[in-house]
C-alpha cells in the first residue's frame, strides 16, 4: 500500500493516528538536529517531520539526502504542530516519520514548483508536466473538470444524448483551413480533421436523435493568438423541432446553471441584441457591456465647417469616457498613436474636453467654436469633467477603430471588473458577407445557416441584406460560442450553395451525402457550439486559454515539450505515396 491518506486530508481529528502518505518533495528544511519536509500531491501539502535522536537513525540519514521533487513514501504517526499555519487544511499536524522509502529521485527542477514561478513561459512549456505540479494550473484543469461535469449534468437532465462523431472526415471549402490525413490505403486521397461535427450532428436530426451534444476536439490550420489553440475543445450541441427562442433559453439556462454552480454567481437574464445595433453602438459584434461609453454618429452635425477631415469622410462618431478631461497632452498623443496602430487603422484623434467651468477646450478649437462643442457635447450625452474622442473615415473601418479605442478607455479607466459578468445574444447577423478578393458572398457562419423567412425574397435582389438565424453567446466583450437554425429544405440549400458560387457538380461533390438526406425527412433543427476553453478560461480570470489546457501549443502552433510538429521517416512518407523535398 503506498498511501492510506493524502497530502491534503489529514487534520487535528487524526491525532496519534499512524498513516502512510506518498508524494513530491515541495520543500526541505534542514536544521541540523530537525528536519522539516514539505510534502505535496495533487490534494495538498502535509508537513513531515525528523528529529536527531527521536527519529531512527538511517532514516534520518535518509531524510537528510532529500531534494526538491524527490518522490517518497513516509510512514508516520500524526502529531500537533506547534507552530500552525491556519493557511493550508493540514496546517494543525504534522507527520513524525517512523519509515520512510525513496520511491524515486529528481533533478533539480528547472524552476520552481511553487504558485509565483521563476520560470518564463517557454521553460514552463517545454516542462509542462512539471508546470502542471503547481497549484494555479492544477486548479485551473480542477475548473475544467467541474465545468465539464456540470455541462454533462444540465443536458443529460433535460434528455440530451452525448454521441461521438468521427475525427477523419472530408475537407470542405468554406471556414478556416483543414487539416489534412495522407491515406495509406487510398494513396493520393486525404482525410481531414473536423472544424467541427456540424454536418454530422444535422445528419443526427435527421436520424432522430432529436437532442444531441458532445464535448469535442476541432482542429483548424488559423494563425493562432492567445484565445486559439490549433486543437480546442467545443460544446457541441443541436436540437430538432426547434425554433431560435428555443435554442438560446436553453443554453441562457446552462450558462446560468454553471456560473450559479461553478463560481456561485448568479448570471442576471441575457440582453438580446441584433447585429445591427451592436456594430452601430459599439463598432463590434461581441461588445462588453460591463460598462456603457456608447458610440455615437456625429456626421451631420459636425459637417460644413471647412474642417477638410470631417467634411472628406463617410463617417464621424466617438465616445464619451467619463470623467477623464483631465487627460494631459501626454496621454492624448498616447491615445492618437493607439489609434494610429495598423490593428486599429486610423488616421488620427479629435477629442473635446468638458471643462469643470462649463467651457471647452479641443484639438479642432480652429473650425468650431464652443456653442458648436456644446452640440457635440448634448449629442454626446457628456457632462462637466468627460472626454469626447472622435474618429472619422469609412463607416466600415471607422466603428472598429472606435471599439478598441473603447476598450482601451476602459482598461485605462478600470471599467473591466472582472467579478462582474454581463452576458448578451447577438442575434440577426447577416446572412452573407462579401468577399472583395474572391468577388464573391460567403456565408458568416457557415452554408447550413437558415436565412429569416422575411428576407428570403431578398436572395435574388438584395443578398447583401439577407439576415440570418443565427446568434452569438457573448459574455464580457468575449465571444463564448454561436450557432444558428439550420436549412432543413434540400431546395433552400440548393439556393443558398448557388449564392455562395458552388456549382451544381461542386455542392455535389462536396456535400452530396447531405444534400440527400434531406430527401429523407429533415425536421426543423438548430444548435450551437460553445467554446469550452474560452468559458474556463473566463471562469479562471485568465485572457488566455493555453493556462486551462493540459498540454497547449505555443503561438507557433508548436508543442515544446514533444517537440511538434517534426519530420517523419522517408519509409513513412513512401508508404503514404507522398514525396516531399524541402530544402533547408
Amino acid at each position: 500500500m503506498y498511501r492510506t491518506h493524502t497530502c491534503g486530508q489529514l487534520n487535528i481529528s487524526n491525532l496519534n493516528q499512524e498513516v502512510i502518505l506518498s508524494g513530491w518533495v515541495q520543500k526541505v528544511r534542514n536544521k541540523g538536529g530537525m528536519i522539516w519536509v514539505d510534502l505535496r500531491d495533487r490534494y495538498g501539502i502535509t508537513q513531515l517531520v525528523f528529529e536527531d535522536g527521536k527519529t531512527n537513525s538511517n532514516i534520518f540519514e535518509i531524510a537528510k539526502t532529500l531534494g526538491r521533487e524527490f518522490v517518497i513514501q513516509a510512514t508516520a504517526t500524526v502529531i500537533e504542530r506547534e507552530a500552525k499555519n491556519n493557511k493550508i487544511p493540514t496546517g494543525e499536524i504534522e507527520l513524525f516519520v517512523n519509515e520512510l522509502q525513496i520511491l524515486n529521485t529528481s533533478e533539480v527542477p528547472p524552476f520552481t514548483i511553487e504558485d509565483d514561478t521563476d520560470g518564463g513561459d517557454e521553460i514552463r512549456m517545454k516542462y509542462r508536466y512539471m508546470d502542471l505540479r503547481r497549484n494555479p494550473v492544477k486548479n485551473n484543469l480542477i475548473l475544467r473538470h467541474r465545468i465539464g461535469q456540470e455541462v454533462r449534468r444540465y443536458l443529460d437532465d433535460i434528455e440530451f444524448m452525448e454521441i461521438e462523431t468521427p475525427y477523419l472526415i472530408k475537407s470542405t471549402p468554406e471556414g478556416a483551413r483543414d487539416f489534412v490525413v495522407p491515406s495509406r490505403m487510398h494513396q493520393g486521397e486525404f482525410y481531414a480533421l473536423p472544424q467541427s461535427p456540424q454536418t454530422f450532428k444535422q445528419l443526427l436530426m435527421i436520424s432522430g436523435y432529436d437532442r444531441y451534444f458532445q464535448i469535442v476536439k476541432c482542429f483548424r490550420d488559423e494563425d493562432l493568438r492567445a484565445d486559439r489553440q490549433p486543437e480546442f475543445t467545443q460544446i457541441d450541441c443541436e436540437m430538432a423541432f426547434v425554433e431560435q427562442d428555443d435554442i438560446l433559453n436553453t443554453f441562457e439556462g446552462m450558462a446560468k446553471h454553471l456560473f450559479k454552480k461553478v463560481l456561485n454567481y448568479n448570471l442576471p437574464d441575457f440582453i438580446r441584441m441584433p447585429y445591427s445595433e451592436a456594430m452601430e453602438k459599439y463598432g463590434n459584434d461581441k461588445p462588453d457591456l460591463r460598462f456603457d461609453m456608447q458610440i455615437n454618429e456625429i456626421t451631420e452635425l459636425v459637417k460644413g465647417h471647412n474642417f477638410v477631415v470631417f467634411d472628406s469622410v463617410e463617417y464621424i462618431g466617438g465616445i464619451c469616457a467619463k470623467n477623464a478631461a483631465s487627460y494631459s497632452r501626454k496621454q492624448l498623443d498616447a491615445l492618437t498613436k493607439f489609434v494610429q496602430k495598423p490593428q486599429v487603422g486610423a488616421k488620427g484623434l479629435v477629442y473635446v474636453k468638458c471643462n469643470d467651468d462649463g467651457t471647452y477646450k479641443s484639438s479642432v478649437d480652429k473650425f468650431y467654436n464652443q456653442d458648436e462643442l456644446a452640440k457635440w457635447a448634448k449629442k454626446f450625452n457628456a457632462e462637466k469633467g468627460d472626454l469626447l474622442l472622435i474618429l472619422a473615415g469609412n463607416k466600415n473601418k471607422t466603428l472598429p477603430a472606435i471599439s478598441e479605442l473603447r476598450l482601451e478607455m476602459a482598461r485605462q479607466l478600470n471599467l473591466m471588473d472582472k467579478n462582474k459578468f454581463v452576458p448578451l445574444w447577438v442575434v440577426d447577423f447577416p446572412l452573407l458577407e462579401w468577399d472583395e478578393e474572391n468577388n464573391r458572398f460567403h456565408a458568416m457562419h457557415h452554408p447550413f445557416t437558415s436565412p429569416k423567412i422575411e428576407d428570403i425574397p431578398m436572395l435574388d435582389t438584395e443578398p447583401g441584406k439577407v439576415r440570418a438565424n443565427a446568434y452569438d453567446m457573448v459574455i464580457n466583450g468575449v465571444e463564448i460560442g454561436g450557432g444558428s437554425i439550420r436549412i432543413h429544405n434540400k431546395d433552400m440549400q440548393a439556393t443558398m450553395f448557388k449564392h455562395l458560387g458552388f456549382s451544381k457538380e461542386e455542392a455535389e461533390e462536396q456535400f452530396g451525402f447531405l444534400m440527400n438526406a434531406f430527401k429523407y425527412g429533415a425536421p426543423p433543427h438548430g444548435g450551437i457550439a460553445l467554446g469550452f476553453d474560452r468559458l474556463v478560461a473566463m471562469f479562471a480570470g485568465t485572457d488566455s486559454i493555453r493556462d486551462v489546457i493540459a498540454f497547449p501549443k505555443n503561438n507557433a502552433g508548436r508543442d515544446v515539450m514533444i517537440d511538434s510538429p517534426s519530420n517523419v521517416a522517408t519509409t513513412q512518407l513512401e508508404e503514404l505515396g507522398l514525396k516531399i523535398d524541402i530544402q533547408k
